[in-house]
């Protein structure tokens, strides 16, 4: 059993039991969370295309934890005048284990 599923601007493609992770949510951690924005709901032969979403199918998420992302580095070079920029970021993100796909 898989579904598509739209958490801010992206979209991500879960199974129960799968840890996904998310852009930053604002819930803490341990809390559960129904998420309906469902776009694709997918069950061996049954198949149910949302226009925009599907509106029997909730799934149930638990907030692990939240994390920093990996490491992104801007590095700016001018050439013949001898100075370069470096900088980073690291975008926040939370884990979400999905723990129930309800139709």
């Amino acid at each position: 059993m898989h579904a598509v599923i739209q958490i801010g601007g992206s979209q991500y493609k879960v199974a129960e039991g799968e840890i996904v992770r998310t852009t930053r949510l604002k819930d803490a951690p341990g809390s559960t969370i129904t998420l309906n924005k469902v776009l694709l709901f997918l069950n061996d032969s049954d198949i149910r295309i949302g226009q925009p979403y599907v509106p029997d199918v909730q799934i149930t998420a638990t907030v692990t934890k939240h994390v920093l992302g990996d490491k992104v580095h801007a590095f700016k070079f001018r050439r013949r005048k001898d100075s370069s920029t470096l900088k980073g970021h690291r975008q926040q993100e939370t884990l979400l284990n999905i723990t129930k796909i309800a139709v």
